[in-house]
């Protein structure tokens, strides 16, 4: 019989595969058209970020983490909000980015902001090829939506020599649309695992770490239909459409202005920075 408050490795993989493959599921029933080459493509302009900024918990927790010399393995490294800061500090990071979209934004940093020590890989985790080990695994943000979590933490914890890293929020990044899905697709979203479900998975499998919580800036846009867009993207459903148009009025009665940006919700985010030894 399973435990609630100690699950088994297995029953913690399991809890979280269904909840990963309930989610994609239902988006694969409601989906209106077919599903984008590069999911990530329409929003990658989103993800750029200055890599010397100052101010960000998470990021100065992060650098605190470098030693001098270090290999840094950034998993998902989508535009590089982690890879290009934490490159200034380390002596290489290998940068593992499946999306073009993302890609090009990451370039385009390494290009604009002069850092040459960054390595990207278009490639989706776990790979084919195995890496070099690096000193540390990181992931940022992702994680959330893989159904195969175990290999995906194995094969992670195998490229590191010294450290993992996993940054996770909680509630799972896409929650803030989360609101929209009865009035527009006359049910509850199913939820993804997030940070607390990380740990307990972790604990399940024997790992010992160290957390520590941040708040984070809340999502905001340079654009006032920026989180609109976000909002067709996370509904998979078409501005063009009824369902579309209906999500157009609600968001726009929604979104608030804030200092030139624009937002859902300007409530801070609960950030982990989980740190565990590989095994």
């Amino acid at each position: 019989m399973s435990d609630v408050l100690g699950p088994t490795a297995a029953d913690a993989l399991r809890a979280w595969a269904l909840r990963v493959r309930s989610n994609r599921e239902q988006a694969e029933r409601v989906r209106e058209g077919d599903p984008p080459r590069d999911f990530y493509a329409s929003v990658a302009s989103n993800f750029r970020a200055d890599p010397r900024r100052t101010g960000e918990a998470a990021l100065d927790l992060l650098r605190g983490l470098v030693r001098p010399g270090e290999t840094w393995l950034d998993i998902g490294a989508g535009g590089g909000r982690y890879a290009l800061p934490l490159a200034l500090y380390a002596k290489d990071v290998i940068a593992v980015e499946p999306s073009e979209g993302m890609q090009s934004i990451l370039w385009q940093g390494m290009a604009e902001h002069g850092i040459s020590n960054i390595t990207v890989i278009p490639a989706r985790w776990p790979m084919e090829a195995r890496l070099n080990a690096a000193d540390v695994a990181l992931i940022a943000h992702i994680g959330y939506d893989i159904e195969e979590i175990g290999p995906f933490v194995d094969a992670m914890e195998a490229s590191a020599r010294r450290l993992c890293v996993a940054v996770l929020t909680q509630p799972s990044p896409p929650h803030l649309a989360e609101r929209f899905w009865p009035p527009i697709h006359g049910e509850d979203r199913v939820r993804l695992p997030a940070l607390a479900e990380f740990l307990v998975l972790l604990l399940a499998r024997g790992r010992l770490f160290d957390v520590r919580i941040v708040e984070r800036e809340p999502m905001s846009h340079g654009e006032p239909d920026g989180p609109l867009a976000w909002l067709y993207q996370q509904l998979f459903v078409g501005p063009d459409t009824a369902k579309g148009r209906r999500l157009a009025t609600l968001a726009r009665e929604a979104i608030t202005e804030r200092d030139g940006r624009w937002a859902l919700s300007w409530d801070p985010v609960s950030l982990g920075i989980v740190t565990w030894r590989p095994h």
